[in-house]
C-alpha cells in the first residue's frame, strides 16, 4: 500500500542460516602474522638466553660450594682417631696401601669391622 511519494524498500533475508556480517576485506593480515612470528622469536630468544643465564650463575655457585664442602668434610675425617693396630690390620688383610686403609677407617669413625666390610664390598 505505498503512496504516491512512498517508496518501497525491499529488505532481502537469507534463511539459510543466521545471520553473518559481511566479510572485510583483508589487506594486512599476512604482515601481522609475520610481525607476530618476528616478535614471538625475539621473545624466545630473551627467555632462552635469561635461562641460560640462570643455569650458568647455578652451576657458577655449585662449583664454588664443592670444594668447601669436601674441605669441611676432611677437617672432619680429620678429627677421628684410628688406632695404629687397626690401620696395619686393614693394611695387611686387604693389602692395600696406608692411604686407603687410613681413609676407610676415618670414614667409619674408626670402626674396624665396617671398614673392612667396605673394602670388601
Amino acid at each position: 500500500m505505498a503512496t504516491e511519494g512512498d517508496v518501497e524498500l525491499e529488505l532481502e533475508t537469507e534463511t539459510s542460516g543466521p545471520e553473518r556480517p559481511p566479510k572485510k576485506p583483508r589487506k594486512h593480515d599476512s604482515g601481522a602474522a609475520d610481525l607476530e612470528r618476528v616478535t614471538d622469536y625475539a621473545e624466545e630468544k630473551e627467555i632462552q638466553s635469561s635461562n641460560l643465564e640462570m643455569a650458568m650463575s647455578m652451576i657458577g655457585d655449585r662449583r664454588s660450594r664443592e670444594p668447601k664442602a669436601k674441605q669441611e668434610r676432611e677437617k672432619e675425617l680429620a678429627k677421628v682417631t684410628i688406632k695404629k693396630e687397626d690401620l696395619e690390620l686393614i693394611m695387611t688383610e686387604m693389602e692395600i696401601s696406608r692411604a686407603v686403609a687410613e681413609r676407610s677407617l676415618r670414614e667409619h669413625m674408626g670402626n674396624v669391622v665396617e671398614a673392612l666390610i667396605a673394602l670388601t664390598n
